[in-house]
């Protein structure tokens, strides 16, 4: 597997970078990848279906001047910014038949990663459907959602290390549908921060996943490929300004 440790300047650019790699993937011009990114710039987040008036409070985020973007994945709305770690995983169906059904691939996936916490003395669980919680107070740390296409998906989740709490309260609205788990908790009382360091999880992360190869620029086809959606692509729904 491929490791790509690469984060952008615009939120754009980290968005649509995820859809490049499993864009040549499927065409063949790129196999299983694990990337990281972290966004500089605070901003919100919507799944695929995802209604802004519904998910935030939509009078802060225009006091405040917070972009908001949708992805091409499902999963709930949720915020980007220093602090939470982003981990992208491009995999191949035909290599491993747990990610065929979508559950399946959910719980291979985060257990693997459930398996690189406890490497750094994290004790966490797996909450269905995408969820990972510390099992212990069962507060929040990982969100996860994909895009399935033929030969491969798109995996990707957040870890929650040093983020500002605060700010899911501020901005974002609870959900209408939330897991059985979280059994009506406020967002400050839901999620939490894991007491580890974003260097430490990316090296557990890299050794669960088997990495062989590293990364740290774009190829020419990726490249050419990221200027094109950022050309004929705008996952904008409000930006700054």
């Amino acid at each position: 597997m491929l490791l790509k440790d690469i984060s952008f300047q615009t939120p754009q650019e980290n968005i649509l970078y995820d859809e490049v790699l499993l864009h040549l993937a499927g065409k063949g011009g790129g196999g299983q990848v694990l990337r990281f990114w972290e966004s500089s710039e605070l901003f919100a987040c919507l799944g695929k279906i995802c209604k802004e008036e519904e998910d935030l409070k939509m009078e802060e985020i225009s006091r405040d001047h917070i972009p908001v973007l949708r992805r091409c994945t499902g999963g709930g709305t949720v915020l980007q910014g220093k602090g939470c770690l982003n981990y992208s995983l491009v995999l191949s169906k035909e290599r491993d038949s747990q990610i065929v059904d979508l559950h399946k691939s959910y719980q291979s996936i985060l257990n693997k990663i459930i398996t690189a916490l406890k490497q750094l003395n994290i004790e966490a669980s797996f909450y269905p459907v995408s969820d990972i919680a510390m099992a212990g107070n069962q507060k929040k740390i990982s969100g996860n959602a994909q895009k399935r296409c033929k030969k491969f998906i798109l995996h990707h989740g957040t870890i929650l290390y040093d983020f500002d709490l605060q700010l899911i309260d501020r901005y974002l609205k609870i959900p209408k549908d939330i897991p059985e788990y979280r059994r009506g908790r406020s967002h400050l009382d839901f999620v939490t921060n894991a007491p580890v360091f974003a260097a430490d999880i990316k090296n557990a992360l890299t050794d669960v996943f088997g990495v062989d190869r590293r990364e740290d620029h774009l190829g020419r086809e990726e490249n050419n490929c990221l200027q094109l959606l950022l050309n004929t692509k705008n996952v904008y729904i409000k930006q700054t300004g």
